[in-house]
């Protein structure tokens, strides 16, 4: 399990984060990205995480990257695109405060990433990393992506979750969707739908806190 990370530790209040799964939510689905080409942010990204950034609720990208345990790719490019990720966002005047990667797969050609690990989605080892490090609380955070793996990761630690239908989010609400126990909390076209079903949650539920005081 890897954390790269540009927020400070954790203070005493713990806070809700929105979680977002990488490729197909925030990046074109490309399969594994094996060159820095391929890597293109999707239409509204960097708008919808400022929204988030401007209303105060921390952004953690959360990822599975078996494509470094198959070697398919080395742990420089991985870095290089996440340095463009964040180049990208910067341009809408947005940033992530959180970035975990999972590059383990039991069937790596590494041995180092060879394990059944606690990180790999839907497995939750990154959420809890991100939380204890930056002082999150997972009850009350989002889980945002386009595969169920994602949902059942964020319903494993009782976060609210978001399929968003980029990506493979169309063909698994289609084809895997209906079999499954766990469902989203909602369905959105894509992470701008998604930022805007977040902070009418969080707006209605600081009017109701203030309204109970």
């Amino acid at each position: 399990m890897t954390a790269r990370q540009n927020a400070p530790q954790g203070g005493p209040a713990r806070k809700p984060a929105v979680f977002l799964d990488r490729d197909g939510t925030i990046n074109e689905q490309m399969g594994y990205i094996n060159h820095l080409s391929r890597f293109h942010l999707l239409p509204g990204v960097g708008q919808a995480i400022r929204t988030l950034n401007q209303f105060g609720l921390p952004v953690v990208v959360v990822t599975n990257q078996s494509g470094l345990a198959r070697g398919y790719f080395p742990e420089s490019l991985l870095d290089a695109v996440h340095a463009e990720m964040r180049r990208l966002l910067a341009l809408d005047g947005a940033r992530i405060n959180g970035l975990y990667v999972c590059p383990h797969h039991p069937e790596a050609k590494e041995e180092r990433y060879r394990l059944a690990c606690a990180c790999r989605k839907p497995k939750t080892g990154l959420l809890e990393q991100a939380a204890a490090e930056m002082g999150l609380d997972l009850r009350r955070s989002y889980v945002v992506g386009d595969r169920w793996s994602d949902l059942r990761c964020g319903a494993a630690v009782g976060a609210a979750t978001i399929l968003v239908l980029t990506g493979y989010g169309r063909g698994d609400a289609a084809y895997i969707g209906p079999g499954q126990a766990v469902q989203p909390d909602y369905v959105a076209e894509d992470l701008t739908a998604a930022v805007r079903w977040i902070l009418a949650r969080e707006t209605d539920a600081a009017l109701q806190d203030r309204a109970a005081r």
